[in-house]
């Protein structure tokens, strides 16, 4: 006997159980589901979904979770050698700087382990220093003008744990340089210091070793403990503000981190709940309500509202949103509410590229960092010769006690000439004026095209999408409907912006698409491939050429199209011309006062384009463009560039597509509209997110501003130690009677590097 259907229908359905809080879950009620290991799992509530994904392991594999503590890595570098890269902080093998952190937190909160070893050494520091000083001023009183047998062995105990303990990173580091054969600042200061405090110490112990020429008119040895542990704690102070100084450069990247929110609004059957940003994935709804940033990449559902993106693309004017449009995570959501759909999120978003590419740009050397790297190869020996002739000097022909001033005058030499600032002046001011080119909505690859930025007097550029908006439309078709529909099934798979107008027309035409094959690219000329048994061509009129196809009397009606600033495209059917588009694109609301902008900076604008002859020069007639060259294909417009660049010009290349990316590797400085496809951004130097030819004139100021601001650096480095190192050798002694002290000396050497690092803080400021 058959059994009762409605006894069947009446029992319950199939239950699962939620992994998480193990309560039975009907699947056509639960909240939401999730796929893991080829599984899926449905779930009682939004919270259980939330719980599950971010330690899915514990609620499905319990009996072997290992609970997981370990964070990725943080890699450490140094900013004048961005080759050297350490797992954990500490110094630079090659000039000693501190390393820094490749990555930072939005917030800054991440620790600095050498700021913090310095600061602690510092204050340690100045407990023995201070009383040190005091002594020592004190016995140049009348008073005291024969001081005590006991003081030197006082200077002894305050400043041995000054300059043994405190100073101890600086003779590591100073010894670090030995062995890998690469002098630098912490070899002059540990030289100068070390050899201060171990005659003093030897004038302590065994004060008979020294000759009456280096005794005083008391026959007591000079020594010099307040030097030396003057000079290390005047060093770790300038370390101190150096190493804040160099934190406040990664402001740019820190403003950029901070704009996307930690938690996101998650949206699943109705209900919301809000969970951390690190658990949304693709596909999950999120609702972003007025005043809030948006916590991913995403395209809007439902709702309106203008979303403020200045701060990835420097235009400060929102931009409406409604069903369809992109949003990107950090940009501020206006008055409207919206539902969006997850696209990408963390590392993939455009907001965490921009911020990897900031932060390659800001460790890449700047050709003219190749000036200081020459100095800095002979600046040391150089040096420490000018210390030892010096001493020479002053042993052989200066005043009673010669050998005493001889010492003060090759440790002054030492100290006051540590290149610290000579090193900073190029790094500095590049991760300065990148960080403020993000801000600006430009994005600089790396130092080099920043520098060469600023030589440009050419700038060659794309029609489509560069100087047009790059979502161009059909305006004009005559033809076969069924040869439109077979041209779209082709081009669908294409990503040319030519293409997605004719797709979108056979679309509204009610045209239903066919799967394409054998589809291929004929570079700068058009498309070809088989649809629905037949072999079809779309592109120009060298496209027909290639394929052997006469135009025939479409030519005439393409004419037409073109003089009215229309693209003209062609589409042939098993080799005849069946039906011709017109295609207009419009100009960018901004791209004429861009032009004026670039022409007020003397800059020649030419436009190469694979479009049509009378097309190209219908749109720059509007745009007052002289040179107009047509119909060149990716080849062709980099043998341009070289063309250009042989007759002594500096070009930029400034397109949005793969078929400019030739160009974009060959000219001096590549600029990819923020829109255009990974491959022209790849091969382009600098980057506008918002594709806007106006960032070109503020880049290109930018460019100006940084490369004289690291002339500045470099030219009061070089100035600085010209002038330093002969007064510390004692030059004006013979005429004024001034004598440096090596204190004095140290202190000149901190307000040097803080200097720099100072002057190169200037750019964020800059007027763009």
């Amino acid at each position: 006997m058959a059994s009762d259907p409605f006894q069947i229908l009446s029992k319950p359905p199939a239950t699962v159980v939620d992994p998480v809080c193990a309560m039975q879950v009907d699947p056509a009620k639960a909240a939401g589901s999730y796929e893991h290991e080829g599984h899926d799992y449905s779930f009682c509530s939004l919270s259980c979904l939330v719980k599950f994904r971010a330690e899915p392991e514990r609620y499905l594999h319990p009996e072997t979770y290992v609970e997981k503590t370990a964070r990725a890595g943080v890699e450490y570098t140094c900013p004048m050698h961005p080759e050297v890269v350490r797992s954990q902080p500490g110094a630079c093998p090659i000039c000693g700087m501190a390393l820094e952190p490749k990555t930072f937190s939005a917030d800054g909160s991440e620790a600095d382990p050498e700021l913090d070893n310095m600061q602690r050494r510092f204050r340690v520091s100045l407990w023995f220093t201070v009383p040190l000083f005091l002594l020592a001023m004190g016995g140049m009183l009348p008073a005291f003008a024969r001081a005590p047998d006991w003081l030197p062995l006082v200077e002894l105990a305050l400043a041995t744990p000054v300059v043994l303990w405190a100073g101890f990173p600086f003779f590591e580091r100073a010894w670090s340089s030995v062995l890998f054969r690469s002098p630098n600042m912490f070899t002059l200061i540990g030289i100068g210091t070390g050899v201060a405090y171990l005659y003093s110490l030897v004038a302590v112990i065994a004060p008979g070793l020294f000759p009456p020429s280096l005794r005083d008119h008391h026959g007591h040895v000079p020594v010099y403990f307040e030097a030396a542990a003057v000079i290390v704690s005047l060093v770790l102070l300038g370390q101190v503000l150096e190493l804040r100084a160099r934190g406040q450069t990664s402001s740019a990247i820190r403003s950029l981190l901070s704009l996307t929110p930690k938690k996101a609004r998650f949206v699943l059957n109705g209900r919301e709940q809000d969970v951390a940003v690190e658990l949304i994935r693709p596909g999950d709804q999120l609702r972003v309500r007025p005043g809030e940033r948006v916590p991913v990449d995403g395209a809007v559902v439902e709702g309106a509202s203008a979303v403020d993106e200045s701060m990835l693309t420097g235009e400060s004017a929102p931009v409406e949103k409604t069903a369809g449009a992109r949003v990107n995570a950090g940009t501020m959501n206006g008055a409207g509410a919206l539902l969006i759909k997850t696209e990408r999120t963390g590392a993939d978003t455009v907001l965490a590229n921009i911020v990897k590419l900031v932060n390659e740009a800001q460790r890449s050397r700047a050709p003219i960092q190749r000036i200081a790297d020459r100095v800095a190869a002979w600046f040391v020996p150089a040096v420490v010769l000018c210390a030892a002739i010096a001493f020479g000097v002053w042993a052989t022909f200066g005043p009673e006690p010669r050998l005493a001033h001889a010492l003060v005058s090759a440790v002054s030499v030492l100290i006051i000439a540590c290149p610290c600032a000579l090193g900073l002046a190029t790094p500095m001011s590049i991760m300065v004026g990148t960080g403020r080119g993000a801000t600006a909505g430009i994005l600089i690859r790396n130092a080099e095209a920043l520098e060469a930025f600023q030589r440009i007097d050419t700038l060659v550029v794309d029609k489509t999408g560069t100087l047009t908006e790059g979502r161009p439309s059909v305006t004009s078709f005559e033809g076969s409907p069924e040869a439109l529909r077979l041209a779209a099934s082709v081009e669908q798979g294409s990503e040319h912006p030519l293409a997605a107008a004719i797709v979108h027309e056979a679309g509204a035409r009610g045209s239903e698409l066919m799967p394409a094959t054998s589809v291929r690219a004929v570079s700068g000329k058009g498309l070809t491939g088989e649809a629905g048994g037949h072999t079809v061509v779309i592109g120009n009129e060298a496209v027909l050429q290639e394929f052997s196809i006469s135009a025939g009397t479409w030519a005439q009606r393409v004419r037409s199209f073109q003089e009215n600033g229309e693209t003209a495209v062609y589409i042939a059917v098993d080799g005849r011309v069946e039906a011709v588009l017109g295609i207009s694109d419009p100009i960018k609301a901004t791209t004429a006062e861009a032009l004026a902008m670039l022409k007020d900076e003397n800059v020649r604008v030419i436009m190469l384009t694979g479009d049509h002859r009378t097309t190209a020069e219908a749109v720059a007639s509007r745009l007052g463009i002289g040179d107009v060259r047509a119909g060149v294909t990716p080849a062709e417009k980099q043998q341009a560039v070289k063309e250009l660049q042989a007759r002594g010009a500096r070009v930029a290349m400034a397109g949005d597509g793969i078929n400019d990316a030739p160009a974009l590797a060959q000219a001096d400085v590549g600029i990819a509209m923020g829109a255009g496809t990974d491959i022209a951004m790849q091969s382009a130097g600098v980057t506008l997110v918002k594709g806007d030819l106006r960032a070109i004139v503020k880049a290109l100021r930018l460019s100006r501003a940084t490369v004289s601001n690291i002339r500045q650096n470099l030219f009061f480095a070089f100035f600085y130690n010209s002038l330093g190192i002969p007064i510390a050798a004692g030059a004006l002694y013979p005429f004024f009677g001034v004598f440096l002290s090596p204190m004095i000396a140290a202190a000149a050497m901190t307000f040097s590097s803080v200097s720099v690092i100072g002057n190169a803080l200037r750019l964020r400021n800059a007027r763009l």
